[in-house]
């Protein structure tokens, strides 16, 4: 292969715009773009060019230039690596996969590949065949800490932890200063609840390494799940830092207050910064804030703004890219910090939101009135399968709706579905024996789910933002909790300091949902006043 030649300032501009077009899902235009560059074998447009061949199905092809240079660069970065980000982010992950096996099969030495491959296999839940394609990526280089730590993670979502747990600490003394090792195996023993090794396991990680924000933020989670509000919340704080998370101005950031601080004609903008749950969560402290006199505008998605404009103390409530002018600005999970050192560290009162009473009645007569209790259900959450975390936390929380099966036996009930997003799609193949009703063409946002969730007895849901709108309403939830349980629910908790109406019913072993749902369905039962 001749030597490449230099790249221009006009080459450069053409690679630019092909990796822009690519990085938005077009394969076919990159590729005509990219030719004449291609012809010259300008190494830059061939990787981009396999790149477009793997988005139009030509694995093989795709797989011989990329396996080809990887083998180049031994030292380098796999170009499978920028391939796989890619894929992952348009949801195209099968496609990254088979460039990967067929790359592996050419370039057998080359164990960047296996790493990368076992990454996806664990990021599309095969994780048997994860296991085995990092198992060997370890044996081959038992020096490959990162290899290491995503054979962990392969066990973790499994649902093994306690085989991760065990890969971690043997493969420790090849690397003991190795940090990232050391906070993984602080969130195993974390999602396990053994709290006090995890936070010396985390301790370790951060006298090596204080200023990594995201071991801070990870160790801010293990304090709130264990209950160490006053540390955690401050810790947590090292969200801010975190790559891709643009805060407004952080001079402006309402400081904590003190117990008899003043906000008195102080413009406070509340915003809205990751899920609905947690917004939900923390308008509990709306009220403290206006009790203070502060002017609080409340910057929120648009499936929230209505039954946000009806809290009492929310001066006006903005949707939308651009804010209004403000004094201080803090998001609402920033909340609890300030207000931790007050007399009111968990804000409001339950019920600190009111349904709208108009809709109320509108939405009542979807509800079945025939003497049976009337049960609220939610088994999925929000896939969000190009966010690699939160895809594998709601593959964690979330159920099929057959798991749910046993429910349709109880006598004395009726089940009435809030469920939204891609999991209702499952119920136009319900369990056999199971009737579910479906009221959710209705329900467009928040305020119609809080509407209607005022007419049902319990609602029996997942970790979802359906939980916390029925816990802020006052009404009877059943939470049906993962192992490794977020903190917002602690460790070793059956009820919950934010929500006094809320019983979690807890998995016991991770990844299995059938004990769980058995004992869903005696609390249920019970109600009905149909035990036998």
């Amino acid at each position: 292969m001749p030597a490449p030649t230099p790249v221009s300032r006009l080459d450069l501009s053409t690679l630019r715009q092909a990796m822009q077009t690519i990085q938005a899902g077009q394969f076919t235009t990159p590729r005509t773009l990219l030719a004449p560059l291609v012809a010259e074998q300008n190494e830059q447009a061939l990787i981009l060019h396999a790149f477009c061949l793997c988005g139009e199905g030509d694995v093989d092809e795709a797989a011989r230039i990329l396996a080809t240079t990887g083998l180049r660069h031994p030292d380098s970065l796999h170009p499978l690596q920028d391939l796989s980000n890619i894929m992952a982010t348009l949801n195209q992950r099968p496609a990254a996969i088979a460039v990967c096996s067929a790359a592996a099969r050419l370039a057998p030495a080359d164990n960047r590949i296996n790493t990368i491959l076992g990454d996806l296999l664990v990021q599309t839940g095969q994780f048997a065949a994860a296991i085995t394609t990092l198992t060997q990526a370890t044996t081959q280089q038992p020096g490959n800490m990162h290899a290491h730590n995503l054979l962990s993670m392969a066990h973790t979502e499994q649902g093994t932890l306690d085989a991760a747990l065990t890969h971690l600490t043997d493969c420790l003394p090849n690397a003991p200063e190795h940090v990232p090792t050391l906070a993984n195996i602080g969130s195993v023993l974390a999602a396990q609840g053994q709290m006090a090794q995890a936070f010396a396991y985390y301790q370790q990680a951060l006298a090596l390494r204080p200023q990594d924000a995201r071991i801070r933020v990870n160790h801010s989670v293990a304090l709130l799940k264990a209950g160490q509000y006053a540390q955690g919340w401050k810790e947590h704080e090292w969200r801010f830092h975190l790559p891709g998370h643009a805060p407004l101005p952080m001079e402006r950031l309402l400081p904590t207050l003190a117990p008899n601080t003043s906000l008195k004609n102080q413009r406070i903008l509340l915003t809205h910064e990751e899920g609905l749950g947690d917004t939900l969560m923390f308008l509990r402290y709306v009220r403290p804030l206006a009790e203070r006199g502060a002017i609080l505008h409340l910057w929120v998605p648009e499936g929230l703004a209505d039954l946000c404009r009806t809290m009492p103390g929310a001066h006006t409530v903005h949707v939308g890219s651009t804010p209004p002018a403000y004094d201080w600005h803090c998001p609402f999970i920033s909340l609890p910090r300030v207000f931790a050192e007050t007399s009111q560290p968990w804000g409001a009162p339950v019920p600190y939101l009111q349904a709208n009473t108009t809709k109320v009645k509108a939405l009542a007569p979807l509800v079945p009135c025939n003497g049976k209790l009337n049960v609220g259900l939610v088994w999925g959450g929000a896939p969000r399968p190009s966010v690699y975390t939160a895809h594998m936390v709601d593959r964690r929380r979330s159920m099929p709706l057959r798991t749910l099966a046993p429910l349709g036996q109880i006598r004395g009930i009726n089940l009435i579905s809030l469920q939204k997003g891609p999991y209702a799609e499952q119920m136009m193949d319900p369990p056999e024996g199971m009737a579910l009703y479906d009221p959710t063409d209705s329900l467009h946002t928040m305020e119609d789910t809080a509407a209607l969730i005022m007419a049902l007895d319990v609602v029996v849901s997942v970790d979802t933002a359906v939980v916390h709108l029925a816990g802020a309403l006052g009404k009877p939830v059943l939470l049906m909790d993962r192992y490794d349980n977020c903190w917002r629910w602690l460790h070793g908790r059956e009820d919950s300091p934010w929500y006094p109406s809320l019983r979690i019913i807890r998995q016991t072993t991770p990844r299995h949902w059938q004990d769980v749902v058995a004992r869903v369905a005696q609390v249920l039962a019970s109600m009905a006043g149909t035990e036998t």
